[in-house]
């Protein structure tokens, strides 16, 4: 497409047929002539919103950059669809070097890569910021970190090579105890107490899995399914930091001695602390609930905010008290400097008559 921000591909042919290899987070597609030419080699990468997607020829989706159409007749099209243009691709089959093994397809080198390097100064970071290190984790992003960190209750902000070594340690241990079990009671504990680096593994194959199910093609902005998997990253009950790197983790309990200064973490503000053992997808916050409408018009922000301004300029009541207060305060006779408090009104009722205009795309 015109707009799109990868290289012009230069291949031509009457029929040809495409394959595909999955490494990390990069997929590399391959054309293959049926006839005369020669093959071409194409390495993508998604970014937040990029994916392939089969749609007739006469009506590709939006977004769609790159198109590869069928003999059939009518044609279809399969496009490379990116709305956020985060996504790209490349000419060639070579992976993009620096990147580890992939935790799926490769996980035994996956792992070792990891424990023989431990001195490496990527793991003087928080386990948070390292999970997202591809030359030691490729295939891991910001929701699977949390999922990991939360199904083994660490910290995210604890310091990565004090988990890991630790690890190390509980493997070579767990070793010498079951060195005289059976193989099927050795595979049961190792199942049933799995450690990080395992984890690495199994939740993205939950999500491969069950892909049908988590993200149809066909439905691709229906993420309902997807959400309910999902225990930690973007639940409500949990709490979110921005790390080193400006991105946000969620987790639960206490963040760890690594944590960014001068933050104060997003927790829910009132009713008791989420339970570890109880399903978190009912609970909804009130701030969960402001960021949810935010989301939907993004136009009532500046009402929304003042609101809550509002509301923080009286800490020491409780909510209901606070309510009563506002009441009250707009029932009293006016005071002899009546101004802030019109001006707040005129703010906040302009505000609203500019959201009631917005045009939403």
């Amino acid at each position: 497409s015109a707009v799109g921000r990868g290289p012009e591909v230069p291949f031509r042919s009457e029929a040809y047929r495409l394959g595909a290899a999955a490494r990390g987070k990069e997929l590399r597609l391959r054309l293959e002539p049926l006839g005369p030419g020669s093959p071409q080699a194409l390495v993508f990468r998604f970014g937040m919103s990029g994916g392939f997607r089969l749609r007739p020829a006469a009506s590709p989706p939006r977004h769609a950059h790159l198109r590869f159409l069928t003999r059939e007749s009518p044609p279809r099209a399969l496009c490379f669809v990116d709305a956020r243009r985060f996504g790209s691709w490349r000419l060639g089959d070579a992976w993009q070097p620096g990147r580890g093994p992939c935790v799926l397809s490769e996980y035994q080198a996956f792992r070792e890569n990891v424990l023989k390097n431990l001195d490496d100064k990527a793991f003087d970071k928080p386990i948070c910021e390292a999970l997202l290190n591809q030359r030691y984790f490729n295939g891991i992003g910001n929701y699977l970190r949390a999922e990991i960190l939360y199904r083994l209750k660490i910290p995210p902000f604890e310091k990565a090579r004090t988990v890991l070594e630790a690890l190390k340690q509980q493997e070579q241990e767990r070793r010498k105890k079951n060195s005289s079990l059976p193989l099927s009671k050795k595979l049961k504990l190792k199942r049933d107490n799995p450690d990080l680096l395992e984890l690495c593994h199994t939740v993205p194959m939950e999500v491969v899995a069950a892909e049908k199910n988590l993200l149809d093609p066909d439905h691709a902005d229906n993420h309902t399914a997807f959400k309910n998997w999902l225990q930690c990253y973007g639940v409500p009950g949990m709490s979110s930091l921005r790390d080193h790197n400006g991105r946000t983790i969620w987790f639960q309990g206490e963040p760890g001695p690594m944590a960014p200064k001068g933050q104060k973490s997003r927790k829910k503000r009132a009713g008791p602390k989420a339970d570890p053992d109880a399903p978190t997808t009912e609970v909804t916050t009130r701030t969960s609930k402001r960021r949810s409408r935010r989301a939907e018009n993004p136009a009532t922000s500046a009402v929304k905010k003042e609101e809550e301004e509002e509301e923080e300029a009286v800490p020491d009541l409780p909510r209901r008290g606070r309510a009563r207060a506002r009441r009250a305060a707009a029932a009293a006779p006016a005071s002899p400097k009546p101004e802030a408090p019109v001006k707040a009104t005129r703010r906040r009722a302009s505000a609203r008559k500019g959201a009631g205009e917005a045009v939403i795309p």
